[in-house]
């Protein structure tokens, strides 16, 4: 006879473990469904060596830091019940999910028993793009693809399936993106203050000194970043990933061109980012040359977010290197083709570089469309060597007939600080 203690303490953690297995559950259902109406795929096959693949480990609700030595595959077909593949010492990795277990101890049973799993399906999805196109999606090595095909299956990208669950956003992730969004254009008002207060008080102020009064309102708005924002003066702002330190770093004086980039979430789990550049010039009045870069900067990151509104309110998708190019084209008409030199905006999530589709057609051939609930950041930039840079961003929520920017007002012109 099995006796439990079933003290509160045992309560609480059975009622843990009860709601993780019905959250599970109800991934494992929602995959299925996704897959079903892709209409892409047979299944979709998830595989891991020793965290090989982070991706798997989000889309299926694991433990990222558990402790996993051998190869494990996990099969959800489309229709019917998932199959998990596991080596006979580690039988308990995958015990959360829904499935039937297969147990091998040699390479030979895991061959026999991947392809007897794998039987009468056709077309199976991976984490692996085409040519490596979208390296953000290519997670499985090319031994392992090679291993699937040589069971007579066709091995297929399962990025638009890995978006659905990395990209997409809840109401309440929405929500935490306006809080973001607000509270750093309110921040970027408040540093641009700040210098000018500075300099009309004679202090001195440098770039890291700037770049930790920023980290500091982002603090006091109850938001975390990723890493410290970016404070950059003149030629440091032709550096689109400059970052001051206490020992190299710039003073802002008058006359100068002063660029900050600032990203934050909410503290709270499940919080997405926001994620915004300004701007500005230390004098009454902006140079010509530098509002002449600028105005080009500004028109190709409305012409990307023209783009985007006009074809999601007739309900066709962009991919992401369409975005890319409306917005590229523009500059490099203008003749700064060339020292735009990063793709015209990323995927945003609960990390900041999220894992949907990006706004790229220069480092990569985005193949993915955009998707309703998702979000993503338009910056395009021109930076020029010994001079300086000049990069807008602002971000771009979609949803089925709309896409909304964030950050409102949005930059128009350099800020004068005086």
């Amino acid at each position: 006879m099995l006796c439990l203690d079933l003290t509160a303490s045992h309560f609480g953690e059975y009622d843990a473990l009860t709601m993780m297995l019905a959250r599970c559950h109800e991934r494992i259902a929602a995959i299925q469904d996704a897959i079903r109406e892709s209409g892409s795929a047979d299944g979709w096959l998830f595989y891991d060596f020793r965290g090989s693949d982070p991706l798997a480990y989000r889309v299926l609700l694991l433990d990222p830091s558990r402790h996993v030595t051998r190869r494990w595959y996990y099969w959800i077909p489309a229709e019917g019940t998932p199959v998990k593949l596991l080596h006979r010492i580690e039988p308990h990795v995958l015990e959360e999910l829904p499935g039937q277990d297969r147990l091998y101890v040699s390479w030979e049973q895991q061959r026999a028993l991947l392809a007897s799993t794998l039987k009468g399906a056709r077309r199976i999805a991976m984490q692996y793009s085409p040519l490596n196109a979208v390296p953000y999606v290519s997670r499985v090595d090319a031994g392992t693809i090679e291993l699937i095909r040589s069971l007579g299956v066709d091995v297929v990208s399962a990025a638009d399936l890995i978006q659905r669950f990395e990209a997409v956003w809840t109401d309440a992730q929405l929500e935490s993106h306006q809080y973001a969004v607000t509270a750093l254009r309110r921040i970027v008002d408040e540093a641009f203050t700040h210098v000018g207060s500075s300099l009309q008080g004679g202090r001195s102020l440098t770039e890291y000194d700037l770049q930790q009064f920023i980290l500091g309102r982002i603090h006091d708005a109850g938001m975390v970043t990723s890493s410290p924002p970016i404070a950059a003066v003149n030629a440091h702002s032709a550096d689109p990933h400059y970052g001051p330190t206490v020992a190299a770093s710039s003073p802002v004086l008058r006359d100068s061109l002063v660029l900050i980039d600032l990203w934050a979430k909410r503290r709270e789990a499940g919080a997405v980012y926001g994620d915004i550049t300004w701007t500005g010039f230390t004098a009454r009045e902006v140079p010509s040359r530098h509002r002449e870069i600028f105005d080009y900067v500004r028109q190709g990151r409305d012409a990307a977010l023209s783009f985007v509104q006009q074809r999601v309110a007739a309900g066709q998708f962009p991919y992401g290197w369409e975005v890319d190019d409306a917005c590229r084209q523009v500059i490099s008409r203008a003749g700064y083709g060339e020292w735009f030199v990063h793709r015209t905006g990323h995927s945003i999530g609960e990390e900041v570089h999220g894992n949907g589709a990006n706004i790229d057609n220069l480092e990569t051939q985005e193949s993915r469309r955009l998707m309703p609930k998702t979000c993503f950041s338009i910056e395009p930039g021109i930076y020029l060597p010994d001079e300086f840079g000049i990069r807008s961003e602002l971000d771009v929520y979609v949803s089925e007939r709309a896409a909304v920017a964030y950050g409102q007002p949005l930059q128009t012109e350099i800020i004068a600080i005086s």
